[in-house]
């Protein structure tokens, strides 16, 4: 990845402005805070790892409450979500294809009564048909590995949220 400029704007933003840019990425308190804290960063290299190691590091709680925020891959994102992400994100999905709508909410049910949380995935770029795959490809996963491919996911979203906002 190249250089961002505008990571030097970001370091300029006060600790208050820094930490509402960040939130829109990822609203867990402690994210925010490590990250917010790793200022000034050389570059785009240094606040992209600063993310990723703070989203590697969530515990059980702190994932709940991000996947609170979350909406079910192909469901219309309501004011309670992150809408301006999602709608962005599942650019892939069409929600008003009812055979893809109905296969996603199977799919979305399936995955909460396995691991009792909201299947996760950076949509960004992928069709509803490699969604699919993925969401089948996890439901085999014991709950050690689906929880670290859920962090994985997260961590994912918050780096691609961040890149955009910064």
């Amino acid at each position: 990845m190249t250089e961002r400029p505008d990571v030097a704007a970001f370091n300029s933003l006060s600790a208050d402005e820094a930490k509402g840019l960040l939130r829109t990425c990822l609203d867990v308190p402690r994210w925010v805070d490590e990250v917010e804290g790793g200022r000034p960063f050389a570059g785009w290299p240094a606040l992209r790892l600063a993310a990723e190691q703070a989203a590697a590091s969530l515990t059980d709680d702190e994932i709940e409450a991000a996947l609170a925020r979350h909406p079910r891959i192909g469901e219309r994102a309501g004011a309670a979500h992150d809408a301006e992400h999602s709608v962005r994100e599942q650019s892939g999905v069409d929600p008003d294809d009812l055979d893809t709508a109905s296969r996603l909410a199977a799919g979305n049910a399936a995955y909460e009564q396995r691991f009792d949380r909201v299947f996760l995935i950076r949509a960004a770029g992928r069709s509803a048909d490699e969604i699919l795959a993925e969401l089948d490809r996890r439901l085999e996963n014991d709950d050690a590995t689906e929880r670290g491919e859920t962090v994985e996911q997260l961590g994912e979203i918050a780096v691609l949220r961040l890149e955009s906002a910064v």
